[in-house]
């Protein structure tokens, strides 16, 4: 059947898809608007599923705060490549996903895909739907959510790193520079006595080799390989802990005397990365095309 292309720019404005797509759907369901939609609507849902075996080690981090400042949550939002990344559609979803995982107060990912957006669909309903229209897999990851009857700081650096600091005492201003502070020196821990035991025994036990086998400590007492050891373990600690490390914006003042004059406390501390800890498909670009002009007969 013929399809008028006014039915073409309706359907594709209600589902976004291209316009031959409109089209063929339209034919497949004899100009009726709505099954087509709903044609259109199961055709999204199923190339979603065949796309969520691919990689999605690219996307942003979004963060979203209570009107009140006492709630924040960060979440992270993947797709396949920087490119959709950074277009319109990819960041609008994400900054929703943002809003909805704040305003559900999900406790997981599955309740974040299934809580309701302003357009009454759910998150997973929108990830589908965009999955059929750019044609890459994407994925809500993970999210943390953050409460603190203090201050809230939030910082993101562009849109792949993403960090939240709760404070009691202070102000905005110290709020904000701690959650920069974490942006830019990645700590793993808050205190020293919050690093695990196990990684504590297994650092010492590295350093005692390291000072046993370095022809420099040769002929040296034992008490001072063990303050060589103690202090390698002092500068590990200081490295990985917030309260350890030397601020950002002033080498020479570590962050716990930073707190100590402002007579504040960090209570916790997020941070998140795009990709962090995804495996990353790398290809092999010369066998790729090796493959191809053999398969040419090497023409």
């Amino acid at each position: 059947m013929s399809v008028t292309a006014e039915a073409v720019r309706q359907l594709r404005e209600r589902t976004a898809a291209g316009m031959m797509e409109c089209k063929r759907a339209l034919v497949e369901t004899n100009g009726d608007l709505d099954a087509a939609a709903e044609l259109m609507r199961k055709q999204g849902l199923a190339k979603a599923d065949k796309k969520a075996s691919r990689v999605a080690a690219e996307g942003v981090i979004v963060t979203a705060q209570a009107a009140d400042g006492k709630a924040a949550v960060m979440v992270e939002i993947n797709c396949e490549t920087d490119f959709v990344a950074r277009g319109d559609d990819f960041t609008g979803f994400a900054a929703t996903v943002g809003q909805a995982t704040l305003d559900s107060n999900a406790a997981d990912v599955e309740a974040v895909l299934a809580a309701k957006t302003p357009s009454g669909e759910s998150v997973d309903d929108l990830r589908r739907a965009l999955i059929a229209k750019i044609g890459e897999n994407i994925s809500v990851r993970r999210f943390v959510r953050v409460e603190s009857a203090g201050i809230l700081g939030s910082y993101l650096h562009g849109s792949r790193i993403g960090t939240l600091v709760a404070l009691e005492g202070g102000d905005a201003a110290l709020a904000r520079d701690l959650a920069m502070h974490v942006a830019a020196s990645s700590p793993r821990y808050l205190l020293a006595a919050d690093v695990p035991a196990e990684d504590v025994a297994k650092e010492r036990a590295i350093r005692v080799d390291i000072s046993l086998n370095d022809e420099k400590n040769k002929g040296k007492p034992e008490q001072v390989l063990a303050k060589i050891v103690d202090g390698g373990m002092n500068k590990w600690l200081n490295e990985i802990t917030l309260m350890g490390q030397p601020f950002v914006k002033d080498d020479k003042l570590s962050i716990e005397k930073l707190l100590k004059a402002a007579n504040a406390k960090v209570t916790r501390f997020e941070r998140l990365e795009v990709g962090a800890g995804i495996e990353k498909k790398q290809d092999d670009f010369v066998a790729e095309v090796m493959a191809q002009a053999k398969g040419s007969g090497g023409r």
